[in-house]
């Protein structure tokens, strides 16, 4: 992870005032342990570095065939792993199974949909890859708190750049938005 320029002086005053602190006490004779690199100056094992670029593969694949039936065998081999290990590894890597990640990329994408367009719900349903209205319906509700068509209804068009609405209509988490609500 990168640092930015305008913490590090603030990091290293804060190494030199214990240095000096030692000094002043006289705890320098005695033998230092060794120093664990900071957080932000550890380096990933090349063999980590691929496990991730691999499951980034098999997201991106994800993301860009959100709306098409997917199922973990493909995905697995995408990233060239057993299925059971692409699903821990998956979780370990992006904080959520593939499953929940697709979920949440499909109910995005219907936001934007139900956002943007006069479609109907059904026809987003499927569009965004579920094959269920019930199942849409109840999977928008968990994430986002309210029905599609409530959603539609109270549809609010927010004036910034895309990036940035996008990034704050984004359901963050599976069931957040009914513990809020």
């Amino acid at each position: 992870m990168h640092v930015p320029a305008w913490i590090r002086p603030v990091l290293l005053a804060a190494d030199q005032v214990r240095f000096l602190a030692k000094v002043a006490v006289g705890g320098l004779d005695k033998p230092t342990p060794t120093r664990q690199r900071p957080w932000w100056n550890t380096r990933m094992s090349s063999e980590q570095e691929a496990v991730n670029r691999r499951m980034l593969r098999a997201r991106d694949a994800m993301d860009r065939a959100y709306g098409q039936p997917l199922n973990i065998r493909t995905l697995a081999a995408i990233a060239y792993v057993s299925e059971a290990h692409f699903i821990r590894t998956f979780r370990a890597t992006f904080g959520e199974t593939p499953h929940r990640y697709l979920q949440r990329r499909r109910v995005e994408r219907a936001m934007f949909l139900l956002r943007m367009t006069d479609q109907p719900v059904t026809e987003i349903c499927m569009a965004v890859g579920f094959s269920s209205l019930g199942t849409f319906s109840r999977t928008f509700r968990v994430i986002v708190g309210r029905s599609p068509s409530v959603f539609r209804a109270q549809r609010v068009v927010l004036v910034a750049p895309t990036c940035f609405s996008m990034s704050w209509s984004r359901p963050s988490s599976f069931g957040e938005a009914t513990a809020l609500g």
